[in-house]
């Protein structure tokens, strides 16, 4: 049976796929919640370390194929970027413009963010001597790794619609087969190095995926459940073999999937596409109703300024907690206790965050439902 509940595909230059917009603002909810609710940071002689609950719980890790959304952020990003060069090639603008405006509306904000904790945690250390702020103010901007695969992504986005346009799903083969042949030698002879390669061979296919994505929308039910058979199967051949790990997410002192990413994360999104497809009829349903839109539209509006300060607000929310409490009281390991407070691990990290956005954010609250600038998360 064909896939019918699509009357929200974007079916011309000016239109709008409500789906996506909710997929960019459930990945984005997403991304802040773990780094809210599951980040443990371990404090050593060097200062603060960043870890998580996946390597102390068994089976954990098979949460982070459904949660580990960057595969789907940059799949629907994908689909953005076509559908907003469409538009404007339309209206006569030439590739390279609409390529640096759209670069420029996302390095000025993480520059200014990154400059600012690099100045802050300059003048802490000057003027208090604390050696560890350092792997502070790390931690804080650590979340700005993916806006810098996105503006990669869309520096290469001239050299994408390129390929695609005269290669089409065989550009899709290319990068996965040459994604697999970096994983073999960086494995076999240990040259990790060569790991910086898939950068842009896996976040590009992630990304070139998304050019099919009105093709996948409007194919068969069948395909749908395909592309999550296909990806679940080979995720789970992958981490069968023994050569990977099963979290998409990193774990200290285990091989990571993401940093750089592997065969793996192409799995991941074959299998995502697949589920967002599969849910699709129910979730167009829900958002139908006027507070799911709402919520979904609300959450695209602040996407940038919250993606960009939530790690702020952590970091404000944690040195009042030291303070009060000191590091020492911190958790090293989730116990008991640990799990039952994650419900409630939101809060004190939102009622800092919000400010910090209403001081320092408003300029990039998008209007609602102005332009098509992609939400990071």
């Amino acid at each position: 049976m064909a896939n019918t509940t699509t009357t929200n595909t974007t079916t011309g230059a000016s239109a709008r796929d409500g789906y996506v917009d909710f997929i960019r603002a459930f990945s984005l909810l997403v991304v802040v919640a773990w780094h809210w609710v599951f980040t443990i940071i371990v404090w050593e002689d060097d200062g603060p370390h960043a870890t998580n609950p996946i390597g102390f719980t068994t089976g954990l890790w098979l949460v982070t194929w459904l949660l580990q959304v960057m595969p789907l952020f940059f799949y629907v990003g994908g689909f953005s970027h076509l559908k907003a060069w469409e538009k404007a090639s339309a209206r006569g603008e030439p590739i390279w413009q609409f390529t640096w405006r759209r670069i420029k509306s996302l390095a000025i904000p993480g520059l200014a963010l990154l400059l600012t904790w690099m100045a802050l945690g300059a003048a802490l250390q000057s003027v208090y001597g604390w050696e560890w702020i350092g792997r502070g103010v790390t931690l804080v901007v650590s979340p700005l790794w993916f806006l810098g695969v996105y503006l990669m992504l869309i520096a290469l986005l001239p050299i994408a619609l390129w390929v695609h346009a005269r290669a089409d799903t065989v550009v899709l083969v290319v990068l996965a087969g040459a994604a697999g042949a970096i994983d073999i030698a960086r494995f076999r002879y240990d040259l990790e190095w060569l790991g910086l390669v898939n950068m842009v061979l896996v976040w590009g296919l992630c990304h070139q995926l998304g050019f099919f994505y009105e093709r996948v929308v409007n194919a068969r039910r069948s395909v749908d459940w395909s592309l999550l058979l296909a990806g679940l199967f080979g995720l789970a051949g992958l981490v069968g073999s023994g050569l990977y790990p099963g979290s998409m997410v990193g774990v200290p002192g285990e091989r990571s999937n993401m940093a750089p990413p592997t065969l793996c994360i192409i799995a991941l999104v074959l299998f995502q596409a697949g589920v967002v497809e599969v849910i699709r009829p129910a979730m167009q349903r829900k958002l139908a109703e006027e507070r799911w839109a709402r919520a979904s539209s609300t959450i695209n509006r602040f996407s940038l300024p919250l993606f960009l300060f939530h790690s702020t607000g952590m970091a404000a929310w944690l040195a009042v907690r030291y303070l009060v409490a000191g590091e020492n009281n911190e958790a090293t390991a989730p116990t008991a206790g640990w799990w039952l407070t994650r419900p409630l691990a939101v809060i004190g990290p939102l009622l800092f965050t919000l400010p910090v956005i209403y001081l320092f954010g408003k300029q990039w609250i998008r209007g609602g439902g102005r332009g098509t600038r992609p939400a990071t998360g």
